[in-house]
């Protein structure tokens, strides 16, 4: 069974990039231009993961992790995939069971690796 992947990410060319690398390791893909188009995706669907940008207009990724928590998606393993290398951020990230953060620019074969290791395709 294909693992769905969310990508909440405000720059389309890198939403882009990120969607390419997933789908060729074989991941299927939602995506969300901010956190607030993410939410309304918090419908029931499957999602097995999800890679979230911090610095984004409106409810940044922070917010958007502390919200996702009070849903049924509250297990959902997140990446925080970001420019933001702020130590409180990555601690209140952690906190609230943030698994992987990794600072942009980043290898594509990171990211797949750090995904395949909390979502495993089978």
């Amino acid at each position: 069974m294909t693992k769905q992947v969310l990508i909440i990410e405000d720059s389309g060319s890198f939403r882009m990039v990120v969607k390419v690398a997933l789908e060729r390791a074989g991941y299927e893909i939602i995506e969300a231009a901010n956190a607030e188009e993410a939410c309304a995706l918090l419908d029931g669907r499957a999602i097995n993961v999800i890679v979230c940008d911090v610095n984004m207009p409106g409810m940044n990724g922070i917010e958007f992790v502390r919200h996702l928590r009070t849903t049924s998606y509250k297990f959902t393993p997140v990446v925080m995939l970001t420019a933001d290398s702020q130590v409180e951020h990555k601690a209140e990230a952690a906190d609230m069971g943030v698994r992987v953060w990794i600072t942009k620019p980043f290898q594509p074969t990171y990211l797949i690796e750090a995904i395949n290791k909390l979502c495993p395709i089978t």
